[in-house]
């Protein structure tokens, strides 16, 4: 009985260890803009994706909701915080439905497995991040007004952003899913 407790306890601070490592490559992958065209992109959700297809949804998730949870109480983990704000009050401005949005990439992302082939991964891909996007411009929508040219102004400028990081995603995900064995 102690043998399984102990084993138990050591699965629990591991899985701590891997979401709050995961945080905090989120976190990082905010903060580090590559001049892309049209807009500077980030590898959020390169990193979001990658959680996802590495921890599976139940770590992907905790970890994805660790970061929303740091970043709303004021911890500067957000792409443009602490510049535009931090807290609650940033988490609720334009970017909220896009940061809801990782959440439900991640689970989806996490349904890829080893028997995908390339092009089933890249749909699946697809639509993982499609979900951030769609969270992201109803909540624009709502917060700017539905007269905006909202898809020119919150999808547009990141689909070739976008594309490129899935091809990424793509080429090395059979590798990455390999993770999910030593977590």
């Amino acid at each position: 009985m102690e043998l399984i407790k102990l084993n138990l306890n050591n699965k629990l601070i591991k899985f701590f260890f891997v979401i709050i490592l995961g945080s905090i490559a989120l976190t990082i992958s905010a903060k580090i803009k590559i001049p892309f065209y049209p807009v500077p992109m980030t590898m959020q959700t390169f990193v979001v994706m990658f959680i996802g297809i590495s921890f599976g949804y139940k770590i992907g998730l905790a970890t994805i909701s660790l970061y929303l949870l740091e970043g709303i109480i004021g911890l500067p983990v957000f792409s443009n915080s602490p510049e535009r704000g931090i807290g609650l009050v940033y988490f609720t401005g334009p970017t909220m439905g896009y940061l809801i949005g990782f959440l439900s990439a991640c689970y989806l992302a996490s349904f890829i497995n080893l028997k995908d082939n390339l092009l089933k991964i890249f749909i699946k891909l697809i639509l993982a991040v499609s979900t951030i996007y769609l969270l992201g411009v109803i909540w624009l929508g709502t917060i700017i007004g539905w007269e905006k040219p909202i898809f020119n102004l919150g999808v547009a400028p990141f689909l070739l952003a976008e594309l490129f990081k899935i091809l990424i995603l793509c080429l090395i995900t059979k590798k990455i899913i390999k993770i999910r064995n030593f977590i």
